[in-house]
């Protein structure tokens, strides 16, 4: 199978913006694989919005492990891609087309290889089972459009956008259909040689993890903390699902492989791990990035941004262009273009609408004597006005590049990472929470380590911590 990169320039190379059902052909291990192209276009949105996780390491760990489960499911010769995703988010989720995700959050719940090829298992069998052609094709193309909408628009919270956005690509499945997917999943774990059993022990931590989210909810008076995640219809003593895994579990099977897991190789895949938000590098060549008012533009080779506190300067080397960017109040009852007509000083030509990474706005040249300015007003959160001087098209380059940052772009500070240490003798969990410097430590150590809400590991035993 290609790397996760050559498949990255692969998908960007056939991606055709298609959003209903026709599929295009990409070429994967050698393979002309048919994919359809809503599938196309949202991994690559995926891959901008939130991004990969840089771990070339775990990236393989999980690929192995997930064409492990292939090559025992009910669909061996499918080609099935597997993505990590710099997310905090806990969760993992599927896309027509085999395309799987998971997002490097969960990982730091997790105590073993068997859990996560549990989780891996769910979404293969999610798209073995054919979930999503089951659902109508407006459904699912409609939900992820208008996730991705969210996403890049920033009408929300982006960190929060990104969390729901595996949750809502694969709402809708119903109960039933999560079911299939476990049933379908436990057996693939039980043909590769993993105890089902593990099905049970993921779902245990991520119902620790909603169990904590409604405790701070309540605790902060906000209305719901539920989590809306993978499992999420799951009840934690699920009967129906203990039956699916019994049956599995149990299934004669020819040549039973062993277990899979090497003693410690989970273990140091997760040593390191970024835990929370990652402190991205905001490093794009060319382009200028502003977290307070959350927008970022790319500018031509060779100019300078000099940064006001009324205005943002973009100028070439030798002064001779430029394009200033300030801002007023947006005003809902004067569109973009017609307060570019009203405001703008002599004749306007070139004139027409923009509308460019779920922003609204308009663009003209405006003439007046012998000297020609490039105008635009562009509406995110603020209402932002462009005036360039000099040639035209470089002051398009910062006008058609402007857009609000993506997760992957905003400024969260340092990160944390994950490190197993040996409880030491007479150390709790609240003794070893006390170095770690995040909010509710002793409590995200439990929740990582399995003893939410109370409980303590024995002396030698190997916890996470955070630091």
């Amino acid at each position: 199978m290609k790397t996760l990169t050559s498949l990255t320039l692969l998908l960007m190379m056939t991606a055709c913006g298609s959003t209903g059902g026709p599929s295009s052909t990409v070429t994967v291990g050698g393979r002309q694989v048919e994919v359809p192209e809503v599938t196309v276009d949202e991994h690559q949105r995926l891959i901008d919005t939130i991004g990969i996780y840089d771990d070339p390491e775990t990236a393989e760990y999980i690929n192995a492990i997930g064409q492990r489960l292939v090559a025992n499911s009910s669909r061996p010769n499918d080609t099935f891609t597997f993505t990590l995703l710099d997310s905090p988010d806990i969760n993992a989720f599927a896309l027509p087309g085999g395309f799987i995700y998971v997002n490097r959050g969960l990982l730091a719940y997790l105590e073993t290889e068997a859990e996560l090829a549990g989780v891996i298992a769910h979404e293969i069998g999610h798209i073995t089972e054919n979930h999503h052609s089951r659902r109508s094709t407006q459904q699912t193309t409609t939900t992820v459009l208008a996730t991705t909408a969210y996403i890049l628009t920033g009408s929300g919270d982006l960190y929060d956008a990104a969390q729901m956005y595996g949750a809502e690509v694969v709402s809708g499945f119903g109960r039933d259909m999560e079911l299939e997917a476990d049933a379908a999943g436990a057996e693939f774990m039980h043909r590769s040689g993993y105890d089902a059993d593990a099905l049970l022990s993921v779902i245990g931590v991520l119902k620790d993890q909603e169990m904590y989210r409604r405790v701070q909810a309540k605790a902060s008076g906000k209305p719901t903390g539920t989590y809306h995640g993978l499992y999420a219809s799951h009840p934690r003593n699920d009967l129906r699902l203990q039956t699916v895994i019994k049956t599995a579990n149990t299934l004669d099977i020819d040549d039973q492989p062993e277990n899979p897991e090497a003693p410690g190789v989970f273990r140091n895949r997760v040593e390191g791990l970024v835990f929370g938000a990652s402190a991205q590098s905001q490093a794009g060549a060319n382009r200028f990035y502003h977290n307070k008012l959350d927008f970022t533009f790319r500018y031509p080779e060779g100019w300078s941004v000099a940064q006001g506190s009324r205005d943002v300067t973009v100028s070439s080397k030798d002064g001779s262009a430029s394009v200033a960017i300030t801002l007023s109040r947006l005003d809902a009852g004067v569109t973009p273009a017609d307060y570019l007509t009203s405001t703008a000083s002599g004749a306007l030509s070139d004139q027409r609408e923009l509308e460019q990474f779920g922003l609204k706005g308009g663009t003209a040249i405006a003439t007046a004597g012998a000297s020609a300015k490039r105008l635009a007003v562009l509406d995110h959160k603020y209402r932002f006005l462009f005036e360039g001087t000099g040639n035209d098209a470089d002051a398009l380059v910062v006008i058609e590049s402007f857009r609000p940052l993506v997760p992957k772009e905003k400024a969260k500070g340092p990160s944390r990472t994950l490190h197993y240490v040996q409880v030491p003798r007479g150390a709790t969990l609240k003794s070893l929470a006390s170095g770690a410097r995040v909010p509710d430590a002793e409590d995200q150590l439990r929740l990582i380590n399995g003893y939410y809400p109370v409980g303590e590991p024995r002396i030698g035993d190997w916890i996470k911590t955070i630091r």
